[in-house]
């Protein structure tokens, strides 16, 4: 049996009349799905919709609470108390549990999105919110969180279950932050320069920066964004390719 790796992507990302993304076309290519739970994206019937598409295709589901904040789909910074972002954080899983409960499925992981998680990749206080809200839900759930990161550190210190990810199609500084989406080379372009990015960094096992450096690392997951124009395509690539290498592509459950 080959080394395990998880594909994971953000889904469910359409809201009322608003549609984003392929989700149905991703599905099939992944092995965890991490849903909008209407604070950024989503709304209830597209994560309903999602829960079930995600279930039919064996893709393990996760929630990807975010700042309440529709019109900037969740990448402003906002500045909210630790008590309210706790009690926002356990809101959304709260809801994307509840209804996973009723299609007869569970959540099995939290992945926090957009500006929630680079604020939670730069503070510890952030970070420690974001794991105590987890807990507070459910101390089973797993983390999934940016490789050499503040938050998954939160996570292990805060007694979770972490699994660290990459991006497939974000740019790395020096220190392991992500590039900001301001800069012009913020964004991997295209499918082929998207596989070899993340094939240097499992081969290395390390996250490969911009500038040429290498930060070493656990790898358990890899991130594709399912907004991305190249989401499909990028997904497909990676799952051929990990598979040709010999990788076994699992749900996040089956990492820990």
């Amino acid at each position: 049996m080959g080394k395990k790796v998880n594909l994971n992507a953000d889904l469910g990302e359409s809201f009322g009349a608003w549609s984003m993304g392929a989700d149905e076309q991703i599905l099939p290519l992944i092995g965890s799905a991490n849903l909008a739970c209407g604070f950024h994206a989503g709304d209830p019937l597209v994560m309903r919709t999602t829960l079930r598409l995600a279930e039919q295709n064996g893709v393990t589901i996760g929630a990807h609470p975010a700042y309440p904040d529709l019109q900037g789909f969740g990448r402003r910074r906002m500045t909210i108390a630790a008590d309210e972002l706790e009690a926002i954080i356990l809101y959304q899983i709260g809801a994307l549990s509840g209804l996973a409960r009723a299609e007869g499925t569970t959540v099995t992981h939290v992945k926090p999105h957009g500006a929630l998680s680079n604020m939670a990749c730069e503070s510890e206080k952030i970070a420690e919110t974001v794991a105590r809200a987890i807990k507070a839900h459910d101390s089973d759930l797993i983390l999934l969180a940016p490789a050499l990161s503040p938050l998954a550190d939160a996570g292990n210190a805060a007694g979770l279950k972490v699994v660290q990810e990459i991006f497939a199609d974000r740019a790395y500084l020096d220190d392991g932050q992500l590039v900001p989406r301001s800069r012009p080379d913020a964004m991997i372009h295209g499918a082929e320069a998207a596989l070899a990015h993340v094939e240097a960094m499992l081969t290395e096992g390390a996250l490969v920066c911009a500038s040429g450096k290498r930060l070493p690392t656990k790898i358990g997951s890899i991130c594709v964004h399912g907004d991305g124009p190249d989401a499909v395509e990028i997904a497909r690539h990676l799952n051929k390719a990990l598979r040709d290498k010999g990788y076994d592509l699992v749900g996040l459950p089956e990492l820990i």
